[in-house]
Order: C-alpha cells, then structure tokens, then sequence
C-alpha cells in the first residue's frame, strides 16, 4: 500500500507544491520586508499560500493522470476552488477581525490584566498569495506528472 502511494503523482504532486510553498514562505518574506522570518516555515499564511499549492496540484495532477473530464477531476476542482476561496476570504477575514479585536483589547484594558493571550491576526491570505500558490501548484503538477509518468 504505502508503495502504491508513492507512485501516485497526485499524491506526490500536493504534497511536494506544499512542502515547497512553505519553503518558499521565508525567502518571499525577506524579498519584500528585507528580513527574514523563519516562523513562516511552520506558519500559516504568507507567500505563497501553501494549501492553494497543494490542492491545486493534486488536481492538475489529476487531470493530467486521468483526464481533465473525469468525476475525480471534477472532485478535486471544487475542492481547490472551496480551498482558494476559504484562504482568501474567509480566513483571510477572521485574520482581520482577530486584528480589530486584539486592539479593542490593547485599547480598552491593559494588555497585563487579560490572562488570555491576543488572537492570532495572519490566518488567511490576500488574493495574491492564493494565486501565487495556485500557480505554483500548477507548475509543480506539470514537473512531476513529467517525471513520474
């Protein structure tokens, strides 16, 4: 079994475009705020958006394995496009009101009188992280539907 999953290039092809978005994560990060953060390799968020990455090549992957106009295709297509939007928008809006909610915190009480820690404000991400990453998965199903098959 754990054979057989090895020579799944929709497998191989998610997982790779995410572990490499994440890498990717820090060396974007310093490109455009000069200094690097390592954190962004275990984070979410950032540039590029790892989960877009990763659905997106396990579908183009699928379509490239088993055709664009199979059910299975069809399937990881929706799934991507519910990935993309959840990152951009939902997620990328609960990071927002974490924002507006830690500084009502810091505004209202002093930060040492709260016993709970501040909200995590960078859950999502912008549309241009998530079509980075949706472009990266992209090219990384091409590359290893390539060399696999």
């Amino acid at each position: 079994m754990l054979l057989e999953l090895l020579h799944n290039p929709a497998l191989i092809a998610g997982f790779f475009a995410m572990l490499t978005a994440q890498l990717l994560k820090p060396f974007f990060h310093y490109l455009m705020n000069h200094k690097w953060d390592w954190f962004l390799l275990l984070d979410s968020g950032g540039m590029p958006s790892s989960h877009s990455s990763m659905s997106t090549a396990t579908a183009v992957a699928i379509g490239l394995t088993e055709g664009f106009n199979t059910s299975t295709f069809a399937v990881a297509l929706v799934i991507t496009i519910i990935v993309t939007y959840d990152a951009a928008n939902v997620r990328w809006q609960s990071g927002l009101h974490a924002q507006r909610i830690n500084q009502l915190i810091r505004d209202v009480f002093n930060r040492q009188q709260i016993n709970e820690e501040l909200l995590k404000e960078v859950i999502g991400h912008t549309p241009r992280q998530v079509y980075a990453g949706v472009f990266w998965g992209i090219i990384v199903a091409f590359i290893v539907v390539r060399l696999m098959v």
